[in-house]
């Protein structure tokens, strides 16, 4: 799910930059343009941990502007999720075809066909959630559900996956009151 990996990146300043305080601006304009991105072949840039100040490379100027491009090398924390990962996550919307629900950037829909069959035509549509068949379960906006991932997508700049709650040990954990739910 988490993981450390060493990554590069491009950072084009203008001359307006330059001066005293050049690698901190360096360092500053990486964190603000690769924090919060999806990249696609390592998943979703969640923090910088580190650029060390002899990994950002002399600038190459480019001739037509003027702008000068640096390349860096940091240190990133990413969020990426497997295929069957199990993960705890808040429901943020519920709807008659299933639920949204996040673990932090990442948005996972669980459609009604990944649910346990006594949910199956359970949604009501007053309350916007699921209940079970018995009425002891109630997924609805602002709970807990542990889920497993199913499917996933990382595009440039976006991620999402598809999870269920129909397999052991799944389903709701938190109600949204504060207190967790038997298992």
């Amino acid at each position: 799910m988490f993981y450390v990996k060493k990554l590069e990146h491009e950072i084009v300043l203008q001359p307006i930059h330059f001066g005293p305080k050049l690698k901190a601006t360096i360092i500053r304009l990486l964190k603000e343009e690769v924090e919060g991105l999806a990249l696609a072949t390592y998943g979703y840039v969640v923090n910088v941990i580190e650029v060390p100040e002899d990994e950002i490379r002399s600038g190459i100027i480019e001739y037509d502007t003027g702008d000068v491009v640096f390349f860096v090398k940091y240190t990133a924390l990413l969020l990426r999720p497997f295929v069957n990962e199990v993960l705890d996550a808040t429901v943020s919307q519920c709807n008659q075809l299933g639920f949204f629900a996040f673990v932090g950037p990442l948005r996972i829909f669980v459609s009604k066909h990944s649910m346990p069959e006594d949910m199956f035509n359970g949604f009501d549509g007053e309350r916007d959630a699921w209940v079970s068949d018995d009425k002891e379960v109630v997924i609805t906006s602002g709970c807990g559900v542990r889920l497993k991932i199913k499917g996933r997508t990382i595009e440039q700049g976006n991620i999402a996956a598809i999870g269920t709650i129909k397999d052991n040990y799944l389903g709701l954990i938190d109600d949204g009151s504060g207190e967790v739910g038997e298992q």
